[in-house]
């Protein structure tokens, strides 16, 4: 390529990885709107969540396209190429975080125009939101940044919020063993409870998908110990000896 078609495609990247960070952030405020609305049982909130998972449907599908465009025009090669299959990895995970802010949308939308809505389990989820939305935030900057260093630590949080998932299914079977009318809300509570357990699976792989980008290392479908292990070690290849170390 000539220096005008490779300034043209450096810029082309740049506006990719910029799209998909605005694409990322549009995905974490969704979630944070939705665990809003589900905590308050504000059906104007949740209307709007529902709506604007339309806009991310749109990202993904515009995105797609720019990516692909570009691998036909300038078939990259090394770390440009590893950007874009980064990017195209990542907004599949973004639009399917969409998908699942929706649900628990969807979900309280049903506990608010239920009859028996009174009798909705008490159980707060925003805890385990928090750490699943922190989680797809440091994997967007890490993405950002092109810095696995904290890679290691978002796998690990990842095992807490799984942990957190089952303390509240244990609580949730509970309502519902001691109190059969709790039942069906319950049930709805499980499934936006679930859900924010598979946005921090979603974050996990976009947090894969940057030590990819960087590395040019795969650590989907590894044991978490092993995945853990094996990004702190490429971190530490590039980490300048004693760097951290008290003096």
């Amino acid at each position: 390529m000539n220096k005008h078609t490779l300034s043209a495609f450096d810029n082309d990247l740049n506006q990719v990885q910029q799209r998909v960070l605005f694409m990322a952030q549009r995905a974490s405020t969704q979630v944070a709107r939705a665990i809003d609305g589900l905590a308050r049982r504000d059906l104007d909130v949740v209307e709007e969540v529902i709506r604007e998972d339309r806009k991310i449907d749109e990202d993904e599908r515009e995105l797609n396209e720019i990516c692909i465009q570009l691998i036909a025009r300038h078939a990259p090669q090394a770390r440009d190429l590893r950007l874009i299959i980064t990017a195209m990895q990542m907004i599949k995970d973004l639009e399917r975080i969409g998908d699942e802010a929706k649900k628990i949308a969807k979900k309280t939308r049903k506990i608010i125009r239920s009859d028996a809505q009174h009798i909705c389990p008490d159980v707060d989820l925003r805890h385990v939101a928090e750490q699943a939305i922190t989680m797809l935030d440091r994997a967007a900057d890490a993405f950002a940044r092109r810095d696995i260093s904290q890679i290691g630590s978002i796998l690990r949080q990842d095992k807490t919020v799984n942990s957190l998932f089952k303390s509240v299914t244990r609580e949730l079977i509970t309502f519902m063993m001691e109190d059969p009318r709790t039942i069906t809300r319950s049930i709805d509570m499980m499934f936006a409870a679930k859900a924010i357990e598979r946005i921090a699976d979603h974050a996990t792989n976009i947090a894969g998908s940057v030590v990819y980008m960087v590395k040019g290392l795969s650590i989907r479908h590894v044991r978490l110990k092993t995945a853990t292990r094996d990004v702190e070690a490429a971190h530490a290849e590039d980490t300048p000896k004693g760097e951290g170390e008290g003096a």
